[in-house]
């Protein structure tokens, strides 16, 4: 299963996202691991969409 998800950010904008892994990822984001969002935290995890197709999830984060 592939997962698009969304994280607020501290300064209110939206983070969107695509992994395989959504619990590791979060927790990434969550530790400062990930370069795009370590200065906006804390997160706030807003919710997913998952996907059985890799691409669809690729697809779908490309387009949001």
């Amino acid at each position: 299963m592939y997962y698009v998800y969304f994280l607020l950010l501290s300064n209110n904008d939206i983070y969107k996202g695509s992994t395989e892994d959504i619990e590791r990822r979060i927790a990434e984001h969550e530790k400062g691991k990930v370069r795009s969002t370590r200065h906006y935290r804390p997160l706030k995890f807003i919710g997913m969409e998952a996907y059985l197709l890799k691409s669809d999830a690729l697809r779908r984060e490309k387009f949001l």
